[in-house]
């Protein structure tokens, strides 16, 4: 007889939240695989999906929670973690106010559905201004845009890429990422179906896994990608422009124009560095398809000129009438939000903008967030001394590595919730132990990202190891020890009671969203209610004044900079147990200049620091590039990026365009005796 059992869920690891069925016995994590039943992703699943067993049995998963006696993490039990940690950070807040308190809402807490509502409840508790979150690591572009010319950040905007004809991405790689803000299941088998019906291209300066399956593929230098799409807005304003859309949905068309003007044929080839015949066949596509869809990635949101490159992407789609139009791009309604039922408030023209932190004053928050570069000087200038570090690893995640750690070191409270033990934890005088996802009941969180209006549930499959609780529970205890009640249902009140409660004004009944763990009901295209706001807006804000301004101020690259990438065994900090090396692509041209040989330990430094990973000589690459993985703990990006070096406008850390030189490490000294 056996006891092996399945288990129907969907992973979490990314927002592509793909079906999976997971086999266990007892207690034990056998095995995961594709849930061909699953609407989404049809059977399919990425290494890192069928990794989490091995992620829920890691040999330094946290099953105690801990706390720092004399210098060193140890074991501790709840009562005493959570008695100490809010005492201590009570009584800060009380010396200096609730400003003194940062709170990083991390991606671990971000895929848990109770939990993060929790964090809601906490940080609206404390009232700090201090809140940090992937937004300006990895994403601020696209929430500007939407912003500024959409008039609300709500505008959650993806490519109809299943009606297109004409399909481009710039800076992206779905085949591996998955998609950025656009959740991409079966990602391959979801571009050759596209393939079938529209042109796709993509602007990179790697020839991607996705460019391989596009076909069509222009190597624009990094960070210079604005310019190609500069060309093309310029030359569809003079011929192939929806003059009707235009007039009725879109304002300030001729300040547009005139933005772009400088960008001719000759001007863009010579700033993106690419043959004028691939722009001219590019050109070519847009005019024959009249309508196009666009998505861009982290390789355009994480350079200087990402704002610029994410408005030209929206303002090429208006001009052609593709916004909100079949072919073109839609904008998500939520299936727990339910934005048509809501009228959504139009953003000022200037943007969605607040005071930013007293320690570096040329900066300002963007949507009630501050720059996560800004912390180690907030610590440094003792503004801020206390850390709640909601599900994130920051040493690997948050900008310039160098200057972060030694921050870190001074805070008074430093607390992490996490379920393996890393960098960060070490460094915390608190370690709060939550369930993995494995353990716990969940429904999806971000349903707006998805490529459908549908939301997911799954219960929990094994049981929380060693003392670990829901983190709903642990935050809950955190604000109760602090002497703040965000919980008035009360610690009884189990995960799929809570569960309930937040997904109460979903499309259907929670209970029919568990029973049957997927509902979905069909989209509403052309949206009447993005129209109806949009008219209220005035139309399509086609130039920004920020960001016609930004245009003009960019500047050219330097000749080798570092551009970042994603791995297939890697996800942020996560999975490095799956033995993804951190491969530093290179040119062959760029790495015999520099000495480097293929294969062999590959030295990359910037001004602020340096990193050692594996060479590896791709001509699919073009020069001046260096493309280097993130979320290595050893080989660790954040190492040559620079809190200073950010865009003033949002916060965003610089990932992308960082200029760099590359040397073979040295050898490692011969042993003595």
């Amino acid at each position: 007889m056996t006891t092996v059992r399945t288990v129907r869920s969907f992973c979490r690891i990314c927002t592509s939240v793909c079906g999976i069925l997971v086999d266990v016995d007892g207690d034990d994590v056998l095995k995961v695989r594709g849930d061909r039943d699953h609407p989404l992703s049809q059977g399919y699943t990425c290494p890192k999906g069928r990794g989490l067993p091995r992620m829920h049995h890691h040999p330094d998963r946290i099953e105690r929670p801990m706390m720092k006696v004399d210098g060193a993490v140890a074991p501790s039990t709840w009562d005493a973690v959570l008695g100490d940690l809010g005492t201590r950070v009570r009584d800060i807040i009380d010396r200096y106010g609730p400003e003194s308190v940062g709170v990083f809402f991390g991606s671990g807490i971000g895929m848990d559905a109770a939990g993060y509502r929790m964090a809601q409840a906490l940080y609206a508790a404390i009232g700090t201004p201090a809140k940090f979150s992937p937004l300006t690591i990895d994403g601020t572009a696209k929430s500007l845009v939407a912003d500024l010319v959409g008039g609300a950040v709500a505008l959650s905007g993806r490519p109809d890429d299943g009606n297109a004809a004409f399909m481009l991405y710039v800076g992206s790689n779905p085949v591996v990422s998955h998609g950025h803000t656009v959740a991409m299941p079966n990602p391959t088998g979801h571009l050759r179906e596209v393939r079938e019906h529209a042109e796709i291209w993509v602007i990179d300066p790697r020839h991607t896994e996705t460019a391989r399956l596009a076909g069509h593929h222009i190597a624009a230098r990094p960070g210079m990608d604005f310019a190609v799409l500069a060309y093309l807005v310029r030359e569809i304003l003079r011929d192939g422009a929806d003059r009707d859309f235009i007039a009725r949905h879109t304002q300030d068309c001729d300040v547009l124009a005139a933005a772009v003007e400088p960008y001719t044929l000759a001007r863009a080839a010579e700033v993106a560095d690419v043959p004028e015949e691939q722009l001219v066949r590019l050109l070519e596509g847009v005019r024959r398809a009249g309508r196009v869809a666009i998505g861009t990635g982290t390789g355009v949101t994480m350079s200087a000129s990402a704002n610029v490159t994410v408005w030209l992407t929206w303002a090429l789609m208006a001009i052609t009438g593709s916004m909100n139009r079949p072919g073109g791009f839609w904008f998500h309604p939520g299936f727990g939000y339910r934005l048509e039922d809501t009228e959504l408030p139009v953003s000022p023209a200037e943007g969605s903008f607040g005071p930013g932190p007293r320690s570096r004053p040329e900066t300002q928050s963007f949507l009630g967030e501050w720059p996560c570069a800004v912390l180690p000087d907030e610590i440094d200038a003792g503004n801020i001394r206390a850390v709640l570090n909601l599900g994130g690893h920051m040493v690997t995640a948050f900008p310039d590595t160098e200057r972060l750690i030694p921050a870190l070191k001074k805070l008074e409270v430093f607390a992490t919730i996490e379920i393996i033990e890393n960098e960060t934890t070490a460094l915390s005088t608190h370690v709060l132990p939550t369930k993995d996802q494995l353990e716990r009941a969940d429904v999806s969180l971000w349903d707006f990202l998805s490529p459908r209006i549908n939301a997911q549930h799954t219960p929990a499959i094994v049981a929380p190891v060693g003392d670990r609780r829901s983190t709903w529970w642990v935050i809950s205890e955190m604000g109760r020890h602090m002497g703040y009640d965000i919980d008035p249902a009360g610690p009884d009140i189990g995960d799929d009671e809570r569960l309930a409660r937040i997904s109460s004004s979903g499309r259907r009944p929670y209970e029919q969203v568990m029973a049957d763990g997927w509902a979905e009901v069909e989209r509403e295209f052309p949206a009447p209610w993005v129209d109806r706001h949009i008219e209220r807006v005035g139309g399509w804000r086609l130039a920004p004044r920020i960001l016609v301004d930004q245009l003009a101020a960019l500047a050219d690259t330097a000749p080798l900079v570092m551009v970042p990438r994603r791995q297939k065994r890697q996800l942020n900090s996560q999975f490095g147990y799956l033995g993804e090396p951190p491969l530093i692509l290179v040119h062959p041209d760029d790495a015999a200049a520099a000495g480097v040989l293929d294969a062999q330990p590959l030295v990359v430094r910037s001004a602020t620091g340096q990193l050692t990973g594996v060479a590896k000589a791709d001509p699919a690459i073009r020069r001046g590039a260096v493309s280097v993985p993130h979320g290595h703990q050893g080989a660790n990006v954040n190492r040559l990026t620079d809190k200073d070096d950010i865009d003033l406008v949002t916060g965003m850390a610089h990932y992308s365009g960082i200029p760099v030189t590359i040397h073979p490490a040295e050898p490692a000294p011969e042993p003595r005796g």
